[in-house]
């Protein structure tokens, strides 16, 4: 999906549109057949009894919430989440029913750094600190896929902007 165009200033181009890594998805992915799968044999294993009526639907109202917090929930957070790097500045914005955002301009920037788990390190993603001039400070951007080039991309624009004004 592109980044909306009447959020970016006139003569701004997009260097990088991303989302947080694959990897924040790939539980809920997992898990929603699985409980899918469970619950289904559940609601067919029940025993013709009076009680079983009640039972699906205890089946049923357990497994809606378990889909919906744990599965649903993540994959829609990880849908509406945005990094975006353009060449003039850093965007975040995030949020399912409310929305934020972040913009950092990249003649504020003072300093771009990452940070790797080992896990993080396994699937090419990281933690971006954006340390800005100004009274907020710092802008961290968790799960960023191609951290390190990322990084790099940012700090290149950063001198290209200051070689602009110029």
């Amino acid at each position: 999906m592109a980044f909306p165009d009447d959020i970016l200033d006139k003569d701004e181009h997009v260097v990088r549109n991303l989302r947080p890594h694959w990897r924040k998805v790939a539980g809920p992915v997992v898990l929603a057949p699985i409980v899918v799968g469970l619950a289904s044999y559940g609601w067919f294993s029940l025993p013709d009894n009076a009680a079983r009526k009640v039972l699906r639907w205890i089946i049923l109202a357990a497994a809606l919430v378990i889909l919906v917090w744990w599965a649903v929930r993540p994959f829609l957070t990880w849908l509406t989440t945005r990094y975006v790097v353009t060449d003039r500045r850093v965007l975040m914005r995030t949020g399912v029913l409310s929305r934020n955002g972040r913009d950092v301009p990249l003649t504020r920037v003072n300093d771009v750094s990452f940070s790797r788990s080992i896990v993080e390190r396994m699937f090419g993603s990281g933690t971006l600190v954006i340390e800005s001039a100004g009274d907020r400070g710092q802008v961290s951007l968790n799960d960023v896929p191609h951290v390190e080039a990322v990084q790099r991309d940012i700090y290149r624009l950063v001198e290209d902007e200051e070689q602009r004004l110029r």
